[in-house]
């Protein structure tokens, strides 16, 4: 399968039919090795991977989906300065059908916690230091009315505890989510857990040159790490307590496993603070 692919565009620029082929021996690669519900068998190059599933009246799981039914990114992909196509009104991470699917089941759920696992960082997170902004294109910061009503949503409908759970960028993040993005007073109406690679990426940094000046432009930044390890979850009705343990290289063998940081939201208070 290939990266960064959105909808039926193919990330080389292969033809449609091609990329399409390809697309459907790679969701059933994925279906055959994975723990997938018989309702998430391929059919030919579409899927019914978005879903939801609970744990009692303790937590819900709204699974996402944002690489089938997705607009093309803006401005050519990778990290840039906003361009007009990121303020598309008809731009999309999810499609109208999911982002419909989403909301209704938000609203309508009685559960403590609302876990939403998804696939790209939905943090606004500026990628450059000073008055200019660019962002990755292939994010949530790339589809700005997407983004937008997904904060606003969260602001208005006030489901239960809104967690998001990410992964895709090989590192570690723990972000709190803004209603306005552009003012760090501004209501945090979720909390987002982005989490590392296994071994994808190779041993990987603690900091990278660019961090000291990364967080100090996003002060929604509570943690960054570069490094490869896991994320533990523990929750009870009345908090989720996230610990990031990492090791320091996976280019041989015996490293040596560390907490790198430990984080804990309380039941009805947005955001995440240190454990």
């Amino acid at each position: 399968m290939q990266n960064n692919y959105a909808n039926d565009i193919s990330e080389r620029n292969d033809p449609r039919d091609e990329f399409l082929l390809q697309r459907a021996s790679a969701y059933r690669a994925y279906y055959e090795h994975q723990p997938l519900r018989r309702t998430s068998m391929p059919r030919g190059p579409a899927a019914q991977f978005y879903r939801q599933s609970g744990w009692g009246t303790l937590a819900s799981f709204h699974i996402l989906d944002t690489r089938q039914f997705r607009t093309d990114q803006p401005c050519g992909d990778g990290i840039k300065a906003p361009c007009p196509e990121v303020f598309d009104p008809q731009a999309t991470l999810m499609g109208d059908a999911q982002e419909k699917w989403l909301f209704d089941g938000l609203r309508a759920s009685t559960a403590r916690w609302h876990l939403i696992p998804q696939q790209v960082m939905m943090a606004r997170v500026d990628q450059q230091p000073g008055e200019e902004q660019r962002f990755s294109m292939d994010q949530w910061p790339g589809y700005d009315a997407q983004l937008r009503r997904m904060m606003s949503f969260l602001g208005e409908a006030k489901p239960s505890n809104p967690v998001v759970l990410t992964g895709d960028i090989h590192s570690n993040y723990v972000n709190d989510l803004k209603l306005d993005w552009k003012d760090p007073k501004s209501a945090t109406v979720g909390t987002e857990f982005v989490g590392t690679s296994i071994s994808s990426g190779g041993d990987g940094a603690d900091r990278g040159v660019r961090t000291a000046s990364m967080l100090a432009e996003n002060p929604f930044v509570k943690f960054f790490n570069g490094q490869r390890g896991y994320v533990r979850c523990v929750m009870t009705p009345g908090s989720l307590e996230v610990t990031y343990l990492g090791v320091d290289f996976v280019t041989r063998p015996d490293a040596p496993l560390a907490k790198r940081a430990s984080f804990v939201v309380e039941s009805g208070k947005p955001g995440a603070h240190p454990a």
